[in-house]
Parts: structure tokens; sequence; C-alpha cells
């Protein structure tokens, strides 16, 4: 028997939850080395270069620079786009005439989480923001975009958000970053509801039963489809959210124009490598916490 709407409601918020923690946990020191590459594509020679001189300039800290945000980011996102994964589900079966608790295809899951993101993304723009900043302040400072010596505490990037910019200011970049998740969601659930399909299919089972290595790989798998359909955007996103640390900064399409005008269409793909090293063991946690928790809150209730 199904458990009630409340019920449900608040089992995929917790396994959202603890799928955002295992995300961050597992894959941080590449999301730091991403937003430095986007941020200032000329300062390094590639991933391992960034990699390398961010621990050399600030030890293995540098590495892990924004995990408190990063894990506010990850566990609200999560937390909020499963919770409205499931709800947005019933709104396709409405939408589609399909019966209530009947499974959906692959191709309705997909915009099942397309959907969703757009709740997602107004939990997620703000502490993002913050963890952008936090992660490129050494290089801000470096090129002066900002004075040196500036504290680099969560706390005090919220404080000079609030002073220059208003609790408005948290809200820079929302444009591009519901612009990069509801394509990008598409692929990453359609992807991932697909890998999982035809794991089951070959192994003769249902999705549910295919073991921990080919659902970590469906979740991989769904992570990078939706990286190299969005990281253009992504790179958008930061570049705003960074760089209006050093005042207003330009629209979505100014920005994306200026890049592929100024640097090249490449520097819109910088930090591209540890991106996609990142995202399969990133999102192969998230997926394995957020369906291992989400089984065994359901089977507690009896469902």
């Amino acid at each position: 028997m199904a458990p009630h709407p409340v019920v449900q409601a608040l089992i995929d918020f917790s396994a959202g939850a603890a799928g955002g923690i295992a995300c961050v946990m597992s894959g941080q020191p590449f999301d730091t080395a991403k937003v430095k590459m986007q941020t200032f594509p000329t300062m390094y020679r590639g991933f391992v270069h960034c990699f390398i001189a961010t621990f050399r300039q600030v030890g293995l800290r540098g590495l892990y620079k924004g995990t408190t945000p990063a894990l506010i980011a990850n566990v609200s996102e999560n937390a909020v786009l499963f919770l409205s994964y499931g709800l947005c589900q019933d709104v396709v079966r409405l939408l589609t005439g399909t019966s209530k608790g009947a499974d959906l295809s692959d191709l309705q899951k997909a915009s099942a989480g397309s959907l969703a993101s757009i709740f997602s993304s107004l939990v997620l723009c703000p502490t993002e923001l913050v963890k952008c900043r936090l992660q490129a302040m050494h290089e801000m400072e470096a090129t002066g975009k900002v004075a040196r010596g500036q504290k680099s505490t969560v706390w005090s990037v919220v404080k000079i958000v609030l002073k220059t910019r208003g609790p408005l200011g948290f809200y820079e970049g929302l444009t591009s970053t519901i612009v990069r998740e509801i394509p990008g969601y598409f692929c990453f659930f359609g992807a991932y509801e697909l890998s999982r399909s035809t794991f089951a299919q070959h192994m003769g089972t249902d999705k549910d039963s295919i073991g921990i290595l080919p659902l970590m790989f469906s979740g991989g798998f769904g992570g990078a489809c939706l990286w190299l359909m969005v990281y253009p955007i992504d790179c958008v996103k930061s570049r705003i959210q960074v760089y209006s640390l050093a005042g207003k900064q330009e629209g979505f399409m100014k920005t994306f124009l200026g890049i592929a005008r100024n640097e090249g269409i490449t520097a819109l793909y910088s930090g591209l490598t540890p991106t996609m090293v990142r995202t399969f063991p990133a999102n192969g946690a998230l997926f394995l916490a957020y369906e291992f928790s989400r089984k065994f809150m359901m089977e507690t209730v009896g469902a």
C-alpha cells in the first residue's frame, strides 16, 4: 500500500537530502577546480595544473573551499528536487491520463525531472552563489577584481552580498540557473532511467534490483549527459555569480556573447575535464544514497 502523500513527500525530501550529502563529499575538489577554470580560464593550463596550483597556494583546504555552502546547496537542492520530482510525476500522470500509482515511461520521468528543477533552482541559486565566490576568491584577489585581504568565509560573503545588493543579490545568476536546470535535468533523469532500464532488460530483472555498480553507473551516466548538455550555460552562471562580487554584471545573453566574442567558444568549456571526472563518483553516490535511503524508509513505513 502506498504511504500517505505527506509521508511520501517527507521520504522523497529526506532521501534527496541524503543524496546531496553523498554527492558533495565525493566530488567537492573537482567542483572547486571547475569553478576556478570557468571564471579564470587563462590562469590555468588545464585541470591538473589548477589542482596542483590550488594545493600549493592554500593547501588541501583550498580544494574544499565552499564545502559548507556546497553542502547546504546540494542538500537543499536535492531535497527539493526529489520532493518536487515525486510531485511532478503525479502532474505528468494527470496530464497524460496515466492512472495514479502507475509507473511512468523513461521519457515521462525525464519530463517530471525537468519540471521539478524549476523549484530546486530557487533554493540552489543563493547557496551556489556563495559557494562559487568562496571557491574563486583567491583568483579575484590575484587579478585585482577585489581588494586583497578580504575574509573568505561563508558569513563574510553573505554580509558583502547583503550590504552591496540586498537580499535579491543572492539571486544573481537565477536566470542562468533555471536555463541550465530545465534541459539539464531532463537529460539527467532521462539518461539515468534509460540506463537503469537497459541494465534491467539485459539482466532479466526489474530496475530496482540491478545492483550497486549498475545503479552508480546509471547515476554517473545521467550526470555526464546533464553536463554535456548545459556546460556553457553553467560557465556563464559562474561568471555572473563570481564577477558580481566586483560590481553589477551583464545579464545572461550579454555575458554569453561577451565570452564567445572575446575569449572564444572554448572558454565556455573551460573546466569540463574535472566536471566529467567528478560526475561518475559524485552522481553515482547521489543516486546510491537516494535509492537506498528511500527504499529503507519505504520499507520502514510498510509501503
